[in-house]
Protein backbone atom coordinates (compact mmCIF):
# COMPACT_ATOMS: atom_id res chain seq x y z
CA UNK A 1 0.00 0.00 0.00
CA UNK A 2 2.76 2.37 1.19
CA UNK A 3 4.31 1.55 -2.46
CA UNK A 4 1.34 2.38 -4.77
CA UNK A 5 0.71 5.91 -2.60
CA UNK A 6 4.55 6.67 -2.83
CA UNK A 7 4.00 5.94 -6.41
CA UNK A 8 0.82 7.36 -6.99
CA UNK A 9 2.00 10.76 -5.49
CA UNK A 10 5.09 10.97 -7.76
CA UNK A 11 2.58 10.62 -10.63
CA UNK A 12 1.07 13.69 -9.57
CA UNK A 13 3.75 15.73 -9.06
CA UNK A 14 4.75 15.10 -12.55
CA UNK A 15 1.49 15.70 -13.82
CA UNK A 16 1.43 19.27 -12.02
CA UNK A 17 5.11 19.89 -13.36
CA UNK A 18 3.86 19.09 -16.92
CA UNK A 19 1.18 21.17 -16.65
CA UNK A 20 3.31 24.50 -15.93
CA UNK A 21 5.46 23.60 -18.54
CA UNK A 22 3.42 23.73 -21.50
CA UNK A 23 1.53 25.99 -20.36
CA UNK A 24 1.42 29.18 -22.75
CA UNK A 25 0.56 32.94 -22.16
CA UNK A 26 -1.55 34.35 -25.13
CA UNK A 27 -0.29 37.57 -26.68
CA UNK A 28 -1.36 40.68 -25.12
CA UNK A 29 -3.00 43.25 -26.95
CA UNK A 30 -1.80 46.79 -26.36
CA UNK A 31 -4.24 49.32 -28.26
CA UNK A 32 -3.40 53.25 -29.05
CA UNK A 33 -4.67 55.14 -25.84
CA UNK A 34 -8.13 56.54 -26.07
CA UNK A 35 -6.91 60.11 -25.95
CA UNK A 36 -5.14 59.61 -29.29
CA UNK A 37 -6.82 56.40 -30.79
CA UNK A 38 -9.00 59.21 -32.84
CA UNK A 39 -6.44 59.29 -36.42
CA UNK A 40 -3.95 56.67 -34.88
CA UNK A 41 -6.21 53.48 -35.48
CA UNK A 42 -3.21 51.17 -35.96
CA UNK A 43 -2.24 48.69 -33.00
CA UNK A 44 0.30 45.92 -32.40
CA UNK A 45 0.82 42.17 -31.06
CA UNK A 46 3.37 42.35 -28.39
CA UNK A 47 4.73 39.38 -27.16
CA UNK A 48 4.36 38.78 -22.78
CA UNK A 49 7.02 39.21 -20.50
CA UNK A 50 9.37 36.03 -20.31
CA UNK A 51 9.68 36.40 -16.50
CA UNK A 52 9.27 39.28 -13.94
CA UNK A 53 12.43 38.08 -12.08
CA UNK A 54 14.44 40.60 -13.05
CA UNK A 55 14.05 44.15 -15.14
CA UNK A 56 16.60 42.36 -17.57
CA UNK A 57 14.40 39.43 -18.53
CA UNK A 58 11.82 41.84 -19.15
CA UNK A 59 11.02 41.64 -23.13
CA UNK A 60 8.55 42.63 -25.23
CA UNK A 61 8.30 42.50 -29.11
CA UNK A 62 6.29 44.28 -31.64
CA UNK A 63 5.70 42.52 -34.80
CA UNK A 64 5.17 44.36 -37.86
CA UNK A 65 4.75 43.41 -41.54
CA UNK A 66 5.98 44.65 -44.53
CA UNK A 67 3.15 47.37 -45.42
CA UNK A 68 3.07 51.47 -44.31
CA UNK A 69 2.77 50.47 -41.06
CA UNK A 70 5.55 48.25 -40.71
CA UNK A 71 7.99 50.92 -42.75
CA UNK A 72 6.72 54.02 -41.02
CA UNK A 73 7.30 52.44 -37.33
CA UNK A 74 10.76 50.83 -38.82
CA UNK A 75 11.97 53.73 -39.75
CA UNK A 76 10.62 55.60 -36.50
CA UNK A 77 12.43 53.63 -34.48
CA UNK A 78 15.58 54.41 -36.25
CA UNK A 79 15.22 57.90 -36.10
CA UNK A 80 14.29 58.40 -32.53
CA UNK A 81 13.25 54.57 -30.97
CA UNK A 82 9.65 56.30 -31.23
CA UNK A 83 9.47 58.89 -29.32
CA UNK A 84 7.22 61.74 -29.71
CA UNK A 85 8.76 64.39 -27.43
CA UNK A 86 12.42 63.78 -28.41
CA UNK A 87 15.08 66.41 -29.57
CA UNK A 88 18.50 65.21 -31.05
CA UNK A 89 21.65 67.22 -31.29
CA UNK A 90 20.73 68.78 -34.36
CA UNK A 91 17.68 70.43 -33.12
CA UNK A 92 16.05 67.65 -34.88
CA UNK A 93 12.10 67.01 -33.60
CA UNK A 94 9.88 64.31 -32.74
CA UNK A 95 8.95 60.60 -33.29
CA UNK A 96 10.04 60.78 -37.13
CA UNK A 97 12.98 63.87 -36.34
CA UNK A 98 11.26 66.50 -38.94
CA UNK A 99 13.60 69.36 -38.87
CA UNK A 100 12.26 72.86 -38.20
CA UNK A 101 12.51 74.40 -42.27
CA UNK A 102 10.42 70.60 -43.47
CA UNK A 103 7.55 71.36 -40.59
CA UNK A 104 7.14 74.87 -42.11
CA UNK A 105 7.48 74.08 -45.87
CA UNK A 106 3.62 71.78 -44.37
CA UNK A 107 2.48 74.48 -42.73
CA UNK A 108 3.49 74.24 -39.19
CA UNK A 109 5.13 77.00 -37.47
CA UNK A 110 5.31 76.02 -33.78
CA UNK A 111 7.95 73.24 -32.43
CA UNK A 112 5.95 72.93 -28.91
CA UNK A 113 2.71 72.44 -29.82
CA UNK A 114 4.25 69.73 -32.46
CA UNK A 115 6.21 67.87 -30.05
CA UNK A 116 3.31 67.10 -27.47
CA UNK A 117 0.73 66.65 -30.61
CA UNK A 118 1.40 62.72 -31.91
CA UNK A 119 -1.39 62.79 -33.86
CA UNK A 120 0.01 65.88 -35.85
CA UNK A 121 2.78 64.17 -36.58
CA UNK A 122 1.46 61.34 -37.43
CA UNK A 123 -0.43 63.05 -39.79
CA UNK A 124 2.37 65.24 -41.27
CA UNK A 125 4.67 61.98 -41.66
CA UNK A 126 2.14 60.88 -44.15
CA UNK A 127 2.23 64.32 -45.69
CA UNK A 128 6.10 63.86 -46.25
CA UNK A 129 5.62 60.69 -47.68
CA UNK A 130 3.42 62.20 -50.04
CA UNK A 131 5.44 64.95 -50.76
CA UNK A 132 8.79 62.92 -50.98
CA UNK A 133 7.34 60.77 -53.50
CA UNK A 134 5.45 63.65 -55.99
CA UNK A 135 9.55 65.23 -56.29
CA UNK A 136 10.86 61.96 -56.71
CA UNK A 137 8.16 60.44 -58.90
CA UNK A 138 9.98 60.31 -62.24
CA UNK A 139 13.19 59.01 -59.86
CA UNK A 140 11.15 55.90 -59.00
CA UNK A 141 9.33 55.04 -62.03
CA UNK A 142 12.79 54.96 -63.54
CA UNK A 143 15.06 52.99 -60.83
CA UNK A 144 12.94 51.31 -58.93
CA UNK A 145 13.76 47.25 -59.80
CA UNK A 146 17.42 48.53 -60.58
CA UNK A 147 20.47 47.60 -58.73
CA UNK A 148 22.68 50.16 -57.28
CA UNK A 149 26.00 49.25 -54.95
CA UNK A 150 24.70 45.52 -55.38
CA UNK A 151 21.29 47.01 -53.34
CA UNK A 152 17.75 46.45 -55.04
CA UNK A 153 16.04 49.60 -55.45
CA UNK A 154 12.46 50.35 -53.83
CA UNK A 155 9.81 52.54 -53.77
CA UNK A 156 9.78 52.50 -50.18
CA UNK A 157 13.79 52.89 -49.99
CA UNK A 158 13.77 55.99 -52.24
CA UNK A 159 11.34 57.28 -49.95
CA UNK A 160 13.09 56.88 -46.64
CA UNK A 161 16.27 58.22 -48.05
CA UNK A 162 14.59 61.18 -48.79
CA UNK A 163 13.52 61.60 -45.54
CA UNK A 164 17.29 61.55 -44.29
CA UNK A 165 18.68 63.57 -46.70
CA UNK A 166 16.15 65.52 -48.56
CA UNK A 167 14.48 64.61 -51.89
CA UNK A 168 17.71 66.68 -54.31
CA UNK A 169 20.16 64.67 -52.24
CA UNK A 170 18.36 61.58 -53.60
CA UNK A 171 18.11 62.55 -57.37
CA UNK A 172 22.12 62.72 -57.00
CA UNK A 173 22.75 59.25 -55.77
CA UNK A 174 20.27 58.04 -57.78
CA UNK A 175 21.02 59.88 -61.33
CA UNK A 176 24.84 58.71 -60.26
CA UNK A 177 24.17 55.18 -59.67
CA UNK A 178 25.61 55.44 -56.25
CA UNK A 179 28.84 57.47 -57.06
CA UNK A 180 27.57 60.83 -55.62
CA UNK A 181 26.15 59.54 -51.69
CA UNK A 182 24.89 62.07 -49.20
CA UNK A 183 26.29 61.33 -45.06
CA UNK A 184 24.72 62.76 -42.00
CA UNK A 185 26.28 64.28 -39.09
CA UNK A 186 25.95 60.55 -37.76
CA UNK A 187 27.63 58.60 -40.60
CA UNK A 188 24.18 57.49 -42.30
CA UNK A 189 24.22 57.55 -45.82
CA UNK A 190 21.36 57.64 -48.62
CA UNK A 191 22.58 53.69 -49.13
CA UNK A 192 21.76 52.33 -45.84
CA UNK A 193 18.57 53.47 -45.96
CA UNK A 194 17.63 52.57 -49.50
CA UNK A 195 19.14 49.42 -48.34
CA UNK A 196 17.48 48.92 -44.88
CA UNK A 197 14.12 50.30 -45.86
CA UNK A 198 13.37 48.48 -48.99
CA UNK A 199 11.08 46.50 -49.53
CA UNK A 200 7.66 48.22 -47.77
CA UNK A 201 4.64 48.47 -49.44
CA UNK A 202 3.74 52.18 -49.51
CA UNK A 203 1.38 52.25 -52.17
CA UNK A 204 -1.63 53.58 -49.56
CA UNK A 205 0.53 56.52 -49.82
CA UNK A 206 -0.50 58.69 -53.08
CA UNK A 207 1.78 61.56 -54.17
CA UNK A 208 0.94 64.74 -53.68
CA UNK A 209 2.40 68.45 -54.74
CA UNK A 210 3.24 70.45 -51.47
CA UNK A 211 0.93 69.28 -49.11
CA UNK A 212 0.09 71.61 -46.06
CA UNK A 213 -1.97 71.30 -42.78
Amino acid sequence: MKRWIYFLGHLAIIAILTSFATFSVEPKRIEVPPALKSGLDECYWVEPETSLDTQADFSTSVFLDRSFLGFKEALAFKESQGNYTTINTLGYLGKYQFGRNTLKLMGVYDTDDFLTNPILQETLFKMNVARNKWILRRDIKRFVGKRINGVTITESGIVAAAHLAGAGNVKKYLRSYGRTDFSDAYGTTIAIYINKFGGYDISQIKAQNNPRV
